[in-house]
């Protein structure tokens, strides 16, 4: 398994120590749990368990039928 050394000031590491001792897992193991969550690149479940919480929100079909004119849009300058 590759290693990586990283550096961190004394109270970050405070904190990472702290929050793996919480979970009672290695230190080296919860920083690879928070690369892990921050590197994802798909919706949490508790993210996608919100799908359809809204149940008078507009459909996409809905959305998009809708004639309305766009806003005029700033200049990105």
């Amino acid at each position: 398994m590759p290693q990586v050394t990283i550096y961190l000031d004394a109270e970050t590491e405070r904190k990472a120590r702290k929050a793996a001792a919480g979970l009672r897992i290695p230190l080296s193991r919860w920083v690879a749990k928070a690369v892990q969550e921050k590197t994802a690149q798909v919706w949490p479940p508790e993210v996608l368990a919100l799908a359809g919480a809204w149940p008078d929100f507009p459909d996409l079909a809905e959305l998009r039928a809708s004639d309305a004119a766009d806003l005029p849009r700033e200049p990105l300058d």
